[in-house]
């Protein structure tokens, strides 16, 4: 998989629309996440299709945005194979208390892609 924090527009757009009305319920996932010491990783794939990777946390269907937001972690996807250069990965990877690790996964355009999104601040969920 690769990891550039640019995405195409045609992924940009939706996905920022989506992840400002739940980026509270992530923030709120990533800092349990660490807070229980599961990993320092935190790792929240997006598809719209079900994929095999962590466990639903909001799901389309409830009708709040276009794409499936999955929790998972860095072990997880060196467990399934999906990142090989953990160290790599590592020094890429943004301080969870500042940035929403999304992995985009698009199996019908065979697309994957890392993106690391600042949370917004509070001031701003409550505009």
């Amino acid at each position: 998989m690769q990891n550039d924090p640019e995405l195409s527009g045609k992924y940009l757009g939706s996905i920022t629309q989506d992840f400002i009305k739940i980026a509270h319920i992530l923030r709120e996932a990533s800092y349990q996440m660490r807070k229980r010491n599961i990993s320092p990783f935190p790792i929240f794939p997006i598809s719209k299709e079900p994929i095999q990777v962590g466990e639903l946390l909001v799901s389309r269907a409830q009708g709040l945005q276009t794409w499936d937001f999955y929790i998972s972690f860095l072990e997880q996807f060196v467990g399934k194979g999906l990142i090989e250069e953990v160290a790599a990965f590592q020094t890429t990877y943004k301080d969870a208390e500042e940035f929403c690790c999304l992995c985009v996964l698009d199996t019908q355009n065979n697309f994957n892609n890392f993106v690391f999104v600042p949370f917004p601040e509070e001031e701003e969920l409550q505009a």
